[in-house]
């Protein structure tokens, strides 16, 4: 594995407190890289002003910034080894390392202590009646969450409801004053190189705004069922998290949430949901608490140019039916095995990953057309979709768990890790 896919897993962006770690160092490191650089920056500076980016950046930032807000989250946790104490030790050493505690501790011993963890991350608000949208692993586990304005304002927040498939949250405070709120964009269309402005609260150190250009769309990164981000170089930290990323009109056009960095910083690869998947999950947050995804009831597997000429099917396209339901809406309404979805409610089904976020984003009880081919010919089916529960996963056929409780392997626990025999079915 490279550093890069290492790294590509959900890094949270927030900064987490780390007692004793002052970050002195690194910040000296970076002055004197400055002043290493003044040369080149002022031979730089020569070029023309319009290559370091258009003049309507400081009009947005300085119309929006009062909107976007810090998150600061505490909770307590408790220290605990391998058996909710000591790890194991080796004999004599125990002893050893107790008798040491207790010195320590004037004689009490070596019961562990609950302490508090505090993170930072970002959000902005929607509302002027104080409703935030922020990243959910910002305030995941969290057992208080206050919401810090740009003026330094700090109130206590409720969550109104998350969603870990979207990692997005959406929290409630009380207004002691008049608010700013932003509105959403149109990610659609969005086009590469674009310039886009990103706000937040990179390493705890406030209202920070960075500017880039839209590097990509519909970027996959295998963090969930739905990914669908815009990628950016405008610089993205961790404390990023769940801050606004901005088009020129001052409009929320995506949520800041991971980045790919072997190192930890900003190399110029961000990532964001995107303001359509944003403004949908959103919306249901604060109608219900819960998001309400269709669901059709069928595993499926990518169409390879293999399977795509063994059915005829040119060009390679759509979402290959590997298995239905029996309980799901696509059974009775006559999905097979074998066939092959291209069109979903007039969305066009290009690649298997399509049709997961196309039946998300419809609405529970619509009956909706779905093309499939089959045996070479195109059919119409109306589907009346159900509600996706949050077991029932949207994964490809491939991925598909295989449980026999007769087989499964017995597990054991050491380390912190859950350890099994690789049998058959886990090999295959």
């Amino acid at each position: 594995m490279t550093a890069v896919s290492e790294a590509i897993s959900r890094r949270p962006l927030e900064r987490r407190s780390q007692p004793g770690r002052t970050g002195r160092h690194g910040l000296l490191r970076a002055l004197v890289g400055g002043v290493a650089g003044a040369g080149l920056a002022a031979l730089m500076m020569a070029g023309p002003a319009q290559a370091r980016g258009p003049d309507g950046i400081a009009d947005v930032a300085e119309k929006v910034i009062d909107a976007v807000v810090n998150i600061s989250t505490s909770q307590t946790v408790e220290v605990k080894g391998g058996d909710g104490a000591m790890p194991q030790l080796p004999p004599g050493l125990e002893d050893f390392f107790d008798e040491l505690n207790k010195n320590r501790r004037g004689g009490k011993g070596t019961t562990p202590q609950p302490h508090k963890v505090n993170s930072l991350g970002s959000g902005f608000i929607i509302d002027t009646a104080g409703i935030v949208v922020t990243n959910n692993h910002v305030i995941a586990d969290a057992d208080e969450i206050n919401v810090i304005l740009n003026d330094g304002t700090k109130i206590r927040a409720e969550v109104l409801g998350r969603d870990k498939k979207t990692d997005l949250a959406v929290l409630r405070f009380k207004p002691e004053k008049p608010l700013t709120a932003v509105k959403f964009g149109d990610s659609d269309k969005l086009r590469l190189g674009e310039w886009v402005i990103a706000i937040g609260n990179p390493f705890s150190l406030g209202g920070t705004v960075t500017a880039g250009i839209v590097s990509a769309r519909n970027r996959d990164i295998n963090s969930g069922p739905y990914d669908n981000y815009i990628q950016t170089d405008a610089a993205i930290n961790r404390g990023n998290s769940g801050g606004p990323l901005f088009n020129l009109d001052g409009e929320v056009i995506g949520v800041n949430t991971a980045i790919i960095s072997p190192s930890g910083g900003s190399i110029g690869i961000g990532f964001a949901v995107p303001s359509k998947t944003v403004a949908g999950v959103v919306d249901q947050l604060r109608q219900f608490g819960e998001t309400r995804r269709g669901w059709l009831g069928v595993r499926i597997q990518q169409v390879t140019d293999e399977i795509a000429d063994s059915l005829n099917i040119k060009p390679a396209r759509g979402a290959l039916v590997a298995g239905i339901d029996d309980k799901g809406p696509a059974k009775p309404a006559g999905i097979e095995p074998g066939d092959v979805i291209v069109r979903f409610d007039g969305k066009d089904i290009k690649e298997m990953k399509d049709l997961p976020r196309a039946v998300a984003d419809t609405a529970v009880g619509k009956a909706v057309d779905v093309i499939v081919i089959r045996k070479g010919k195109e059919e119409t089916v109306q589907v009346t979709l159900g509600r996706l529960q949050d077991d029932d996963k949207a994964v490809p056929a491939a991925a598909k768990s295989v449980t026999p409780d007769a087989d499964k392997p017995a597990t054991q626990k050491a380390l912190g890790l859950d350890l099994a025999a690789l049998s058959k079915d886990l090999r295959a």
